[in-house]
Order: C-alpha cells, then structure tokens, then sequence
C-alpha cells in the first residue's frame, strides 16, 4: 500500500479550489501525466453527485486508463475518490476545503497500490515527489484561474 497526505494553505477560496478539483475534464490541460480524461456519468445523490470519470496516466512506457467513482459533496466542498477499474488493486483519495484567515486550507490524501509489480516499483521509487507534484500542478492551476 502506498499513502501520501498533504496540507496547504493557499490563497484561494475553498469554493475556487473545490471547483477546480472536480472539473476533472480538465485535468489533461494541467495534471502531470494525466493524458486524456472521460465523464462517464454524473448521477445526483441528495445533495452530492456521483461522477464516474476514467483518466489515461501515461507515465514513460506505461500508459493506463483507469475508472474512478467520485463522489463530490459542493455543501461541504469534500470530495472522495475510489477506484472501479484498471491498473490498480486499489485506490482512493480524499479531498476537504475550509475557509480559514487570508485563503483556503487544502487537505488532500490518496491510498493505492498497482497490480503491477513493475508499476508499483517504479512508482515507489518516485512516488511522494510525483504526489507533491500533483498538488503543486493544482496549485499552479489556481494561480493561473484565479491569481
């Protein structure tokens, strides 16, 4: 199992940063490795929806496509993330926003493992710098939208 966790503080509102997470379409114009991303479906759930979505990670010769259940809460700007199919034995992440003095606090957290031993050898070696550098992507995308 693989874990990584962050926590930020950025100078957006935790809306303009929830936002910017669950527009997964968009995620191939500024994620690393992210190559193409699909909605499947997006399904109200009280006041939640459920999105399925799958991402296409390509990452030197590998390139995957994975399908995902997020569910996306905009009245507590929390959203969850499993894994439905692909490269993965598992997956999930987590996401929360709170308005705090001066921005937003930003706390994003993932547990997953390849099926792949190769995948999961070469990610190991890697992975806390690639995570960093996802969250640095979104932050990065931020200052673009809103900066």
């Amino acid at each position: 199992m693989t874990t990584h966790s962050e926590t930020r503080t950025l100078p957006y509102t935790a809306q303009q940063m929830y936002d910017l997470v669950a527009d997964v379409p968009r995620y191939p114009e500024f994620l690393p490795w992210c190559a193409a991303a699909r909605v499947r479906s997006v399904t109200p759930q009280g006041e939640a929806e459920l999105m399925e979505a799958d991402l296409v990670i390509s990452f030197k010769v590998f390139r995957e496509r994975f399908g995902s259940r997020v569910l996306l809460n905009p009245h507590t700007l929390h959203i969850d993330t499993e894994y439905l199919d692909g490269p993965f034995k598992h997956l999930k992440s987590t996401w929360d926003f709170k308005d705090v003095e001066g921005g937003c606090e930003v706390r994003f957290y993932v547990d997953f493992e390849f099926r792949n031993a190769v995948l999961r050898r070469i990610i190991g070696v890697v992975f806390n710098e690639a995570m960093q550098r996802i969250v640095r992507a979104f932050e990065t995308r931020a200052k673009e939208l809103y900066g």
